[in-house]
């Protein structure tokens, strides 16, 4: 009984507990199916690369490579940059070779020419270096893109599975090709920044050099000006004149017509401003004269008695043009003022052809001759005892020539004092280059034998700018009063003291500014002010500079 009991109670117990396992498989098995519906679903994590993932990858370096191309653009610039800096390394060599000759000819306005035109180079190849820096940034910026673009791990895949090579043979073919011609750009640019900025470099130290070089050579020639530089005169005996001189003139005219033509191929700027400062000045009087022209008002302009104005004032412009020159260029050579004053002198004389009395006129046309004698004596090729016996007799010839205006004409030019007061430092000039001829100061004769003989060119030129400026406002005063239909006559007098007061005042700069360089005292004085004039004033606790 009690064993039917127990079998009875066990196959109760059993039942039970299969009913239990059944139910705990049947969720055990909804529970997994909830997981793989999770799994399945589009918000699912997949790491799997598409066929899109590739194409996006490849089309990043297609992007990087085309820019690459652009680096093409800067290439013509930095070449214009090495032709220049061609020309920089000729004038570099012709000024080392000049300043390592030590050669008694090399004078100081040579040397402060070489000076000038070493900061010139220097600031010139600074701003090239500034330039090519940048390109070169760009460059370096440009090649880490495509370094890092290398390390994709996408791309890499492409290239080692060969499947994915053949899937994406047309994208990985016009790849190559791009690859090819962007590294072929990024090399040859990479060359010429990185020639062209070792070329930079190169200057920048040699131009440093020359310059302090230069700087003790204007020393030196600066206190030699004032001892004795040569023999006296009369000291000079039998010279042995070697075959190679006229070699080596020739030699020195080429380097200084060499560096002459530098100056001018890098000063085109300023030089074109002031042809279309003479241009503007030309149309503006070419205008009021045909403005008054179509109202036959021409005739109200004789009240004036204009002497160098007329309907075409082709000399007026240039003369006008020429004497605003020395602004254009304040640090400019003495090869600079040189070139100005001929011209002016030329346009000056073609002036007075008719309008000055015909003994002054033949007093003008000497001081013509004996300018061009001393201006050209340095290219005869003579040996420089010789040429110091020709600016001898040049130099007294001048003195004697303005003794003689002096004592002719001081009554008739009266009212021009400073004509009068430029012809006493003329004549005071000429005699102290005798002087200093004579006795072997060979660089002070040559620059009072030079400032002298410019100074009165000046003078002349400023005196007939005032008269051209006071004309030229005078015409556009009555072109406007015809235009506006106001009385033709009225009182000018005051008007003319007041504009020629202006003008002159102006002029009276110009002259100065002439005179120091002639002098070479320019850049000496302009270094002073502007030192004086930035220097700071403590007063208490209250800090100023006289420059503002």
């Amino acid at each position: 009984m009690k064993l039917v009991f127990l079998s009875v109670l066990f196959s109760i117990f059993f039942a039970g507990a299969s009913a239990q396992i059944k139910d705990t498989l049947k969720a055990g098995d909804k529970l997994k199916t909830h997981k793989k519906s999770w799994e399945v679903s589009p918000f699912s994590n997949d790491d799997t690369l598409t066929r899109n993932d590739y194409l996006m990858s490849i089309e990043r370096m297609f992007q990087a490579l085309n820019k690459a191309s652009q680096m093409e653009q800067p290439v013509p610039a930095i070449e214009a940059m090495s032709q220049r800096m061609d020309e920089d390394d000729s004038a570099i060599s012709i000024i080392k070779e000049r300043l390592n000759s030590n050669n008694r000819g090399l004078n100081i306005r040579n040397v402060q020419m070489f000076i000038i035109l070493l900061q010139q180079i220097h600031n010139d190849t600074k701003t090239f270096a500034a330039e090519l820096h940048v390109y070169d940034s760009t460059l370096d910026s440009l090649k880490k893109q495509i370094f890092d673009l290398r390390k994709d791990t996408v791309l890499r895949q492409i290239f080692k599975d060969s499947s994915l090579r053949e899937s994406f043979k047309p994208q990985l073919k016009q790849l190559r090709g791009k690859w090819t011609k962007a590294d072929s750009i990024l090399k040859s640019t990479n060359n010429l920044i990185d020639n062209t900025l070792a070329r930079t470099s190169d200057n920048l130290i040699s131009t440093n050099e020359l310059q302090l070089q230069a700087i003790e050579a204007a020393k030196l020639a600066g206190a030699r000006a004032f001892g004795k530089e040569r023999k006296y005169l009369w000291e000079q005996g039998k010279v042995n004149i070697p075959l190679s001189l006229s070699e080596e003139f020739r030699n020195k005219v080429a380097s200084e017509k060499k560096i002459t033509q530098y100056y001018y191929s890098h000063t085109h700027n300023q030089l074109l401003l002031l042809l279309i400062t003479g241009l503007v000045f030309f149309f503006w009087i070419f205008y009021n004269f045909k403005s008054l022209g179509k109202r036959h008002e021409t005739e109200s302009l004789k009240q004036f008695k204009f002497i160098y104005l007329n309907a075409v004032p082709i000399l007026a412009s240039a003369i006008f043009m020429l004497n605003l020159a020395p602004l254009f260029d304040l640090d400019a050579p003495f090869v600079y003022i040189e070139s100005v004053e001929f011209f002016l002198m030329i346009a000056l004389t073609i002036s007075f052809w008719r309008q000055i009395p015909r003994k002054v006129f033949l007093v003008w046309i000497i001081f013509v001759l004996l300018f061009l004698t001393q201006s050209f004596s340095g290219y005869l090729g003579l040996p420089f005892y010789l040429n110091r016996w020709l600016l001898l007799i040049i130099n007294c010839a001048s003195s004697i020539l303005g003794i003689y205006a002096l004592a002719k004409f001081w009554k008739q030019y009266s009212k021009h004092k400073i004509l009068y007061l430029t012809g006493i430092l003329y004549t005071f000039f000429n005699l102290l280059a005798v002087f200093c001829n004579l006795f072997g100061r060979v660089t002070l004769m040559q620059l009072f034998s030079t400032s002298g003989t410019y100074s009165v060119i000046q003078t002349v030129s400023l005196i007939v700018f005032v008269g051209i400026v006071t004309e030229a406002f005078l015409l556009q005063i009555q072109s406007s009063r015809v235009r506006k239909n106001y009385e033709e006559n009225f009182e000018h007098a005051d008007i003319v003291k007041g504009i020629s007061s202006m003008v002159s005042l102006f002029a009276v700069v110009i002259w100065l500014i002439v005179f120091t360089t002639n002098m070479n005292l320019y850049n000496v004085l302009s270094f002073r002010i502007s030192k004086l004039l930035s220097t700071p004033h403590s007063i208490g606790s209250f800090s100023f500079t006289l420059g503002g």
